[in-house]
């Protein structure tokens, strides 16, 4: 082949040599793509109701009225079994409102959209089973004797742990001196949660940045390995606070409150 083409003209030997360069690229245009493209999803008040039911019930010890909100925060993205090309991906990799990810690191069990929707919903459950047994144990309250009702399970995935915790404390104890733990404000935010009050990491913080500020956040709880990604998309007017723990959200909470200093991403 090589040698033919050094007996054509110019011209032609590098239309022979680009033709099938052009191939390939046409065939990466239409085929899929391991990807998916995500943007800003819904909020939700865990201080609130859902359907017409507090998010948060709890029996066994009297419950606060609160004031202010704190809202978990999400992401949508394409479905694991839709198929993302490459036209789209340069369209949506350069708007700071989308994000193009890997589909590993949203969907990373694989399997079909019901499995995957299940493993969700399963994720869920678990992390408001430890979501309850951390705010209790930071309130040194016997599970035995008070139990907590989530009422947010159609919601999938375990990335609202941290919320949820929060939501109990104010339910139950507020900011320690009588006062809301919110003070009021808007305070959004993401993070999972284990038994013992861990904050983990999650996927798509920058895009949830931009939930909690359309839905009216003022401040948003970060865990803190994340704090890059927060700040990279970062909306005007939110105020990231870096956490490790349920202790550390509490206390930057009620610090706030109070005035004082609190940690910043």
């Amino acid at each position: 082949m090589l040698s033919r083409l050094t007996r054509l003209p110019r011209p032609a030997a590098l239309a022979a040599c680009a033709a099938p360069v052009l191939g390939l690229f046409a065939v990466a245009a239409l085929a899929p793509l391991p990807f998916v493209i995500a943007q800003p999803g819904l909020t939700a008040d865990v201080l609130g109701a859902r359907d017409g039911k507090p998010v948060i019930t709890v029996t066994g010890a009297p419950a606060r009225a609160t004031t202010g909100q704190l809202r978990m925060t999400t992401i949508e993205a394409t479905g694991p079994s839709t198929s993302v090309k490459l036209p789209e991906l340069l369209g949506d990799w350069f708007d700071s409102k989308r994000a193009v990810l890997p589909k590993e690191a949203v969907y990373p069990t694989g399997g079909s959209d019901k499995d995957i929707e299940a493993h969700n919903l399963e994720q869920m459950a678990t992390s408001q089973t430890n979501a309850a047994r951390a705010a209790l144990g930071f309130l040194h309250k016997d599970p035995k004797d008070v139990k907590v009702d989530l009422n947010l399970a159609d919601v999938g995935g375990p990335s609202a742990g941290l919320l949820f915790s929060l939501g109990i404390v104010d339910k139950l104890d507020g900011d320690g001196s009588g006062g809301d733990l919110t003070g009021g404000r808007v305070i959004a935010g993401t993070g999972t949660i284990s038994e013992d009050g861990k904050v983990g990491a999650v996927g798509g913080v920058a895009l949830k940045t931009q939930a909690a500020q359309r839905d009216g956040a003022s401040v948003f709880l970060v865990p803190e390995a994340e704090c890059a990604d927060a700040r990279s998309e970062l909306p005007e007017g939110l105020r990231l606070i870096p956490v490790t723990s349920l202790k550390d959200a509490v206390g930057a909470l009620r610090s706030l409150n109070r005035g004082e200093p609190v940690p910043t991403c």
